[in-house]
């Protein structure tokens, strides 16, 4: 962990997560000890900074101002290309989707998501909140907005006549 932590240049808990999620994802076969890989050039070696810009609330939209704490660097192996960014999620709407209050949310800057995403969504008013987008009612046109905290928001939705896809989550780092 120490060489891998070294020569890529970031920490040993990083390296650590990186190794865990690309076992999750197949790209490795990883037990805690030893690293196999058949297929060692389907690895993309670059890296790219993306900043975390502070909190998005869990719950019912707020206004939250964009101000970068810091930059992280993340490998294109594991993200992909684009353009990300991260964010600090606050509430508890989400548990169900595995998004705790204070875990980091590693979102793919776009425009665009299908049914099912999780989503920054910024409403009407210029409120955000991290959702489950649960497409357009066909009835009203709105946009729906679902929680993912089945105990506590039981069936529970924001629907929204404007609704701007800010960006789609594609990774969650659990909160130490």
């Amino acid at each position: 962990m120490s060489e891998i932590a070294k020569g890529v240049g970031i920490a040993k808990t990083t390296a650590y997560r990186y190794l865990v999620e690309m076992n999750e994802q197949g790209m490795i076969s990883y037990d805690g000890h030893t690293i196999e890989t058949p297929q060692i050039d389907k690895c993309v070696t670059g890296y790219f900074s993306a900043p975390i810009v502070g909190s998005i609330h869990c719950g019912d939209p707020e206004t939250e101002e964009e101000h970068v704490e810091e930059y992280v660097t993340l490998p294109e192996s594991i993200f992909g290309k684009g353009e990300f960014y991260i964010l600090r999620a606050s509430g508890d709407s989400m548990v169900d989707a595995g998004i705790e209050d204070k875990d980091l949310v590693v979102i793919k800057k776009q425009s665009t998501a299908s049914v099912g995403d999780i989503v920054v969504a910024l409403d009407e008013d210029n409120q955000n909140t991290l959702k489950t987008f649960d497409g357009i009612d066909d009835e009203s046109g709105y946009a729906i907005l679902k929680y993912e905290n089945r105990r506590k928001y039981r069936n529970k939705v924001i629907r929204v006549r404007e609704l701007i896809v800010q960006g789609v989550a594609k990774h969650v780092i659990k909160a130490l």
